[in-house]
């Protein structure tokens, strides 16, 4: 197959020679189509006294309520299924999802639906690249959401999924897969694995998403095991919204959305290098966005980019406000954990923590106290673990603490890891 040429690389949008009139453009663009498709968006509007005539910039959507990505369960489960968000039925949909939360995700039958090709593209992933792709392809939709941007770009996806390391260096290898999407982390347990087994990985680059990359282990990966490894950040509900280029400084927010910095507490527009939070703007013909927050915290980078896109840039991921706490590229919510173990006669408090392995993985460990009078035996530890796990759909360590050990937070998700970037999906 012929190498794409730079015209995605360096799509207009990236190159616009005013961008942030570009910007502009969206919000009204979203606002109107929102307002006219949309109840949840039109009722928005309606209580804050706005009209789509209202708004002809970014600056004009601070007089719209930001709905925050917590409320999404309750809103959903008022109004299934996506809470008067869609835009159409849900039976013309391609595909639906269901992420933790709870939350539905839709899919519309566009390709790349959500605009994951110019981060893989500025990555320096072009047609005839194989590229194994180790995101779950069940119920969640990271695995379909990065397999849909490659095949766009012309790569060859092996849909690798979640486990089955040994399988997934043999069909890596054999293919001759020089690319890799999905989290740092394992990828770094493909190629030490690899390793173990005698064989040696072709990957020579890497789009990662879904869990923090500390320079330590980007270091790592590129030096040791000569990976050239680059960022993607993105939720499920807005696709792609940032990604690095071959600068690697920053995240250039991605095509087709508007994102404001919002200082939590008052929302106000945050100044150059303050914290904010990542709220989002889209005209998505299926599900249009307006000041959606996603919980995420970042800054601005507002210098221009040696790479020559014009678009600004986030500084990285710095944080969050929303509860969910990102474990192994999978959010974990309280609620979900509550459901799991609040009214076990066996359980009489339990808190989970997630703290970083020594090979830079996550640890997800629920401590949890036994109720008095009450044994917790293997069968008991088992069946609790299998309740977490189904609950959260991610693998817990359950750790029997004595009476009291549990404090102050109990029943909450603590995020005990490093402040090192972390990236979404």
């Amino acid at each position: 197959m012929a190498v794409m040429s730079d015209v995605l690389h360096r799509s207009p949008y990236e190159v616009h020679p005013d961008w942030p009139a570009f910007q502009d453009k969206l919000a009204e663009e979203a606002v109107t189509v929102g307002c006219t498709n949309t109840r949840e968006i039109r009722a928005r509007l309606t209580d804050a006294g706005v009209w789509p005539r209202h708004v002809r910039s970014v600056a004009d959507l601070g007089a719209i309520p930001v709905l925050e990505k917590d409320d999404l369960p309750e809103l959903q489960a008022a109004h299934p299924p996506f809470g008067g968000m869609l835009s159409y039925r849900a039976g013309t949909l391609k595909r639906i999802y269901r992420s933790p939360g709870p939350i539905n995700d839709p899919q519309g039958d566009r390709e790349d639906f959500w605009r994951v090709a110019p981060a893989a593209s500025a990555a320096g992933f072009r047609a005839g690249d194989v590229v194994l792709n180790s995101f779950s392809y069940h119920l969640t939709p990271g695995g379909l959401m990065l397999d849909a941007g490659f095949r766009k770009l012309g790569c060859t996806v092996i849909p690798g999924g979640v486990g089955n390391t040994a399988a997934q260096i043999e069909v890596a290898c054999a293919a001759g897969a020089t690319g890799y999407a999905g989290t740092p982390q394992f990828l770094l347990t493909l190629l030490e694995r690899a390793v173990e087994m005698e064989r040696r990985l072709p990957f020579r680059r890497a789009l990662v998403t879904g869990a923090p990359l500390p320079p330590s282990l980007r270091a790592r990966l590129q030096y040791e095991f000569r990976v050239d490894v680059y960022q993607s950040y993105g939720t499920a509900d807005a696709g792609t919204l940032g990604y690095e280029c071959e600068v690697k400084d920053g995240w250039h927010v991605a095509p087709e959305v508007v994102i404001e910095l919002l200082v939590p507490g008052d929302d106000r527009p945050a100044g150059d290098g303050e914290t904010g939070q990542v709220v989002v703007t889209s005209p998505n013909e299926v599900y249009p966005l307006v000041r959606f927050g996603t919980g995420d915290l970042s800054a601005w980078n507002r210098e221009p980019c040696s790479c020559g896109r014009t678009s600004h840039r986030l500084a990285g991921f710095l944080g969050r406000v929303g509860e969910g706490v990102k474990v192994k590229g999978m959010f974990v919510h309280p609620r979900e954990l509550a459901a799991a173990l609040q009214g076990d006669p066996v359980v009489a408090r339990y808190q989970a923590v997630v703290t970083e392995g020594a090979g830079g993985e996550d640890v997800f460990t629920v401590r949890v106290e036994a109720a008095p009078g009450c044994e917790m035996g293997d069968e008991v530890l088992v069946a609790l673990e299998a309740r977490i796990r189904e609950a959260v759909k991610v693998r817990p360590v359950v750790e029997v603490v004595g009476a009291g050990e549990v404090g102050e937070g109990a029943g909450e998700v603590v995020d005990g890891r490093g402040g090192d970037g972390q990236t979404l999906t």
